[in-house]
């Protein structure tokens, strides 16, 4: 079985408060991607990951290095962007208070014949990079895909080191 995991497609890291032109210009590519993955893939899983806070995430220690409110649970910022919430259909949704989702392995099934599992989202610097050494760690002999097209960093230069570094860690990066 194949494995696709969208990272953190929510409204705030695309067009809300953390929102920049690349989290942005990637929802389409991400969209299409989901989609072809159904088509291609009808037994295949996909996960998708929320960046989930609460009322008080100011007197959390991300809110202390990141004072920037975003995904509160039950707001607009919160939710999948639209068009890709539609073609996530039915899925796993994790829920994650911080950066890697640690219940992640669980997720994908420790016990399933796994023979790939592909990461998609934002932001690439942050969240994906977390979300892809977890997995890689709990499944080692399981080749790891980024979808470089499908994820944006906080900026282009900290895109492409998240990448690098992924690599560094035998992540496989599609270019």
């Amino acid at each position: 079985m194949k494995v696709l995991i969208v990272i953190d497609m929510q409204n705030d890291f695309t067009t809300g408060i953390l929102g920049n032109p690349e989290t942005s210009s990637v929802v389409k590519n991400v969209t299409e991607y989901i989609r072809k993955f159904r088509e291609t893939e009808p037994d295949g899983k996909i996960i998708a990951t929320l960046d989930t806070h609460n009322e008080n995430y100011m007197n959390t220690q991300e809110g202390k290095y990141l004072p920037v409110p975003h995904c509160i649970r039950g707001t607009d910022g919160w939710k999948i962007v639209p068009e890709i919430d539609k073609v996530l259909g039915d899925c796993i949704r994790l829920e994650k208070i911080t950066f890697g989702a640690v219940d992640l392995p669980f997720a994908v099934g420790r016990d399933e014949k796994i023979e790939e599992i592909s990461l998609i989202g934002v932001c690439t610097d942050i969240c994906v990079i977390s979300n892809a050494m977890i997995i890689k760690s709990a499944f080692p002999e399981v080749p790891v895909r980024v979808i470089a097209d499908c994820c944006a960093g906080v900026t282009p230069e900290s895109h492409r080191t998240a990448l690098d570094a992924m690599k560094a860690c035998q992540i496989i990066v599609e270019e």
